[in-house]
């Protein structure tokens, strides 16, 4: 315990841990201020977040390399997860897609660029592995090709999307991924291991981490609840889209635990490990959550969700994709490299600002 408290004591990031029963305790004597219940539960989930990456990372420094790989696949990308779940369960199915397509852009446009441009600042000229980042890119174009097919017959066919559909695409991409941990942490795994660096930090007991990545699971499907719920109301009132939250400001508070690993890395100039995380995260969200959701849906949603995105993420996840395989070609970057890829994200989200799509 005394080493919980002395990473929360060394992370100023983790200090906004008191905040978090804040949400509960304005939700309980004023339940329709709306504004401030989804102002204070983003501030509420930030330090959870990255509470939970680092009690993830710690339990799978423990338990192996290949476990270990497979545990940070699995919960990398858990904040966005339970968001989009206490979302499905409210029928936000606009809200669940677009920070399921904001999560994938945000994390290849923004995090990527915003590492390259803060490494690029400092080291002028950064190099990285680019088979590994090709490796995640290929991914990505399988996921966001899996996502266009529905979306594509939805508008250009006059026939109803047949639920079935998103299901074995769903499937595919799901077998898709499984598959690709059995290549980069099995059969190829000496391909993609990443340079070993020491540990920052005292490794804390297994019981600790594992209670501190449960408890922490918990408290965030909590303040997904309290989130989601004053997500309309909010929204309404700040004159913001349901689209535009759900792809901007859910996309950027789910990953803000990554995102201080990746750029802190880029500006150590492992620029490997930043990459991963940003392209890998990507990854994960593409071919696991995305498809998790759509089986969940049969569960805990009022009826199943499709695959069907409106027209204009799908065009943005490709873009997304089409930019990060071209900057993974010569395995180098600089920060007007980054900054270009900033604004390729910037005009999205002016775009989504201005114009929100339809229901």
């Amino acid at each position: 315990m005394q080493l919980l408290l002395k990473e929360i004591q060394h992370n100023r990031l983790l200090w906004l841990l008191l905040v978090v029963p804040v949400p509960f305790v304005v939700h309980a004597l004023q339940p329709a201020s709306h504004t401030l219940l989804f102002v204070l539960s983003i501030l509420a989930i930030v330090p959870l977040a990255a509470l939970l990456s680092l009690a993830t990372e710690q339990v799978a420094a423990r338990t192996g390399d290949t476990i270990g790989g497979l545990l940070n696949a699995t919960l990398g990308n858990l904040t966005e997860l339970l968001i989009a779940l206490a979302a499905l369960r409210a029928g936000e199915y606009l809200l669940v897609k677009a920070s399921l397509a904001g999560a994938i852009v945000t994390n290849t446009l923004f995090m990527t660029g915003m590492s390259f441009f803060l490494g690029g600042l400092r080291h002028h000229v950064q190099q990285f592995n680019s088979s590994s980042t090709r490796m995640q890119v290929g991914l990505l174009f399988l996921a966001a090709f899996g996502l266009m097919i529905p979306s594509m017959l939805a508008v250009t066919d006059s026939h109803v999307l047949p639920q079935s559909l998103s299901l074995a695409i769903s499937l595919i991409l799901l077998a898709t991924y499984a598959l690709s941990l059995v290549f980069t942490l099995g059969t190829h795994r000496k391909y993609f291991s990443a340079e070993a660096h020491e540990h920052e930090g005292l490794a804390w007991p297994l019981p600790i981490a594992v209670a501190t990545l449960l408890g922490t699971t918990l408290v965030v499907a909590l303040v997904s609840e309290v989130f989601v719920e004053s997500l309309t109301g909010a929204s309404a009132e700040l004159g913001l889209s349901s689209a535009f939250v759900g792809f901007i400001v859910v996309a950027t508070v789910g990953a803000a635990a990554e995102m201080m690993a990746a750029f802190s890395a880029a500006r150590k100039n492992r620029l490997d490990l930043s990459l991963g995380i940003s392209f890998g995260s990507s990854a994960q969200i593409a071919l696991f959550v995305v498809p998790v959701l759509v089986l969940l849906s049969y569960a805990v949603g009022p009826a199943p969700m499709s695959l069907q995105f409106w027209p204009g993420a799908v065009v943005m996840i490709l873009v997304a994709t089409t930019a990060s395989a071209l900057i993974s070609v010569k395995g180098q970057s600089a920060w007007f490299i980054g900054l270009l890829m900033l604004m390729i994200y910037a005009v999205f989200a002016a775009t989504l600002y201005v114009i929100p799509p339809a229901h």
